[in-house]
């Protein structure tokens, strides 16, 4: 429930800063009752808001460094969220372990971003291994849309694109060419995304008389987010987020 909840208000804190977002091809999501991986090149801190919202009701679970777990309600946070913590710097075999296993006997999907930290073309082999082991089909999205606060702000139009699913059962081994070939299919359909996504693009921003209708809702927005935090800082000590993935 938090986790919807949460999702919710981010997504309705985004739409009051911009208020220009747009969709495609939300056909080709998959099922929800189907787990799969959904990635893409990760941009932006706010692109996997936007592309969690859009896969509604489906619930991800995403690996996320371990430096963000230090704050003891920011750490309860995304533990509500589905998130857990990986050493980018010496990934131990929980963080290929632990997704497999929620794919296989949970409801939950994973979101994850192939190329690591914001901005990285490169796609890493750690997906194909995943989504081998756990026998589910991959999801590509890209986002195309403001990279700053700045950009948000000023009603940049934002573009949340997805792809047909990438099936890689006919894949025998992740070898380095298993995880070659599927780096390939995932890059070649991250690539087809940007290029449709360029076409959507109408420079367009959101009217400045939206604003208008947007600045009460603002105001609620900050109520509850005050009413969030209390609540998280209260539930942080009394409530193990780690029991919900028992």
């Amino acid at each position: 429930m938090f986790y919807t909840y949460l999702r919710t208000l981010v997504v309705f804190l985004l739409w009051v800063l911009n208020g220009n977002a747009h969709y495609h091809n939300e056909d080709k999501i998959l099922d929800k009752d189907e787990n799969y991986i959904l990635v893409a090149p990760h941009r932006t801190w706010w692109d996997p808001v936007y592309m969690a919202y859009a896969a509604r009701p489906k619930q991800f679970i995403f690996m996320a460094k371990k430096e963000l777990f230090k704050n003891r309600m920011f750490n309860w946070w995304i533990r509500m969220c589905g998130a857990f913590p990986i050493d980018r710097e010496n990934p131990s075999q929980d963080a290929i372990r632990y997704p497999v296993n929620m794919l296989k006997k949970s409801n939950r999907s994973l979101l994850m971003f192939p190329s690591g930290s914001r901005h990285s073309k490169d796609v890493k082999g750690g997906v194909a291994v995943i989504a081998k082991m756990a026998k589910v089909r991959i999801m590509p999205a890209s986002y195309r849309g403001p990279m700053t606060i700045k950009g948000l702000l000023a009603g940049e139009r934002v573009d949340m694109n997805f792809g047909d699913p990438i099936d890689i059962s006919d894949i025998k081994r992740m070898n380095d060419d298993g995880i070659a070939e599927v780096t390939a299919r995932v890059q070649a359909a991250f690539d087809q995304l940007d290029a449709e996504n360029a076409t959507y693009d109408d420079g367009k921003k959101a009217s400045v008389l939206t604003y208008l209708i947007r600045i009460p809702a603002l105001l609620i927005g900050l109520v509850l987010i005050l009413l969030t935090l209390i609540f998280s800082g209260i539930a942080s000590f009394v409530w193990d987020p780690d029991k919900k993935f028992k």
